[in-house]
């Protein structure tokens, strides 16, 4: 498995592929809200709890090599593991994921290209959630510091302009046309940024073309820069990080902190 993403037919024909692991990263959007099936032995891997750094003021912050590490041990999670992940939106948390394990040093894994819906739509067997004890896994984490940024990096990026720092939230969000969506964070967007809405990515739920997703970098790619990719709280960030990896090369990165992070604590 070389792909950075695959096709939900490509996960059935290699279902029973040795060290094959399906990860669900889905995420319910409300609290009221429920997710009841999955693909068949998928394991749930949860972003905002056992893989989120809980001591952080920030949602979703990403959590340490031993923390990383720790989680996917105890999902049966091996160091030779094929991953594939996907979540019930088509193509929202997934790429967090697959951004996860790429920091941590494990090239292969894919994102289901349009996750559970896609799934469903082609007729393939799902089953019910029941929570399950796996083996004790092997995984060994190899943390690439180079592929997050913090705030300080962003603040000297201002002055020396060596990377293009893209935001994937909404074009109303980013042009402070509507309010944030967490209650009491101020509108706006970081100087210099440039927005790129991780929906312009997407059609019908998965990843455009390759040839689309060149028209919608072809300006940035002849910047020559490197990437850093931000949004709200870092999630929607990897959607647009994992579509510039499917079309160029270059050093990229994600603002973990975001926009809740430089809303807080820049004037």
């Amino acid at each position: 498995m070389n792909s950075t993403i695959v096709s939900s037919k490509w996960l059935s024909d290699n279902f029973d592929s040795p060290n094959l692991v399906v990860l669900d990263a889905s995420q319910p959007r409300t609290k009221s809200e429920s997710i009841s099936q999955q693909i068949i032995g998928a394991r749930p891997f949860d972003i905002k709890g056992a893989f989120c750094d809980k001591s952080s003021f920030l949602p979703n912050t990403f959590p340490s090599k031993e923390q990383f590490e720790e989680g996917c041990q105890e999902l049966g999670i091996n160091s030779s593991s094929k991953i594939v992940v996907y979540d019930s939106l088509g193509i929202y948390t997934s790429p967090r994921v697959w951004f996860m394990f790429k920091a941590m040093g494990h090239e292969n894994i894919a994102v289901l290209d349009g996750g559970f819906p896609e799934w469903i739509a082609m007729g393939f067997e799902t089953e019910a959630i029941v929570e399950k004890k796996y083996s004790i896994g092997n995984f060994k984490a190899t943390y690439q510091p180079e592929m997050i940024r913090s705030i300080r990096f962003v603040r000297e990026n201002l002055a020396k302009k060596e990377s293009l720092v893209i935001d994937a939230r909404s074009a109303d969000r980013f042009n402070s046309l509507v309010p944030e969506p967490r209650a009491d964070l101020r509108m706006g967007n970081i100087p210099n940024s440039i927005n790129i809405p991780f929906h312009n990515t997407l059609e019908n739920g998965k990843f455009k073309s390759v040839e689309k997703l060149k028209r919608l970098f072809k300006e940035i790619k002849n910047e020559n820069k490197s990437m850093v990719f931000s949004c709200g709280s870092g999630i929607t960030a990897c959607i647009v990080f994992l579509a510039a990896e499917l079309v160029f090369e270059g050093n990229r990165a994600i603002y973990d902190g975001s926009w809740t992070e430089w809303a807080q604590l820049e004037n």
